[in-house]
């Protein structure tokens, strides 16, 4: 499984809105979302790419997630360059996402 940068994923689960249904675990591509209970929780935060299909695909609006923020832009720019994951966001063009 592709590892993204860790810990900076902005996904976010409102266990107060989340009703359970479980769309999120159904359009997450790498298995992010897991379903403990009858709630939604994030079962393994570095492996999200902030695609965004979870928060779009809530009913109840308990998820967010700040879709392409850039890591894995920076990811992919890394395995393009061979060097170390940066996509070139912040202030003067340093990266203030990837250090």
């Amino acid at each position: 499984m592709m590892r993204y940068l860790k810990g900076i994923s902005t996904l976010k689960i409102d266990p107060e809105g989340c009703t359970g249904c479980g769309f999120c675990l159904d359009v997450c591509p790498h298995e992010v979302i897991a379903l403990k209970g009858k709630k939604a929780e994030v079962r393994d935060l570095d492996a999200c790419m902030e695609c965004g299909a979870c928060a779009g695909n809530c009913p109840a609006g308990a998820i967010a997630v700040q879709a392409g923020v850039g890591c894995a832009n920076a990811i992919i720019n890394g395995m393009i360059t061979g060097g170390p994951p940066d996509c070139g966001c912040g202030e003067g063009g340093k990266s203030s996402c990837c250090s």
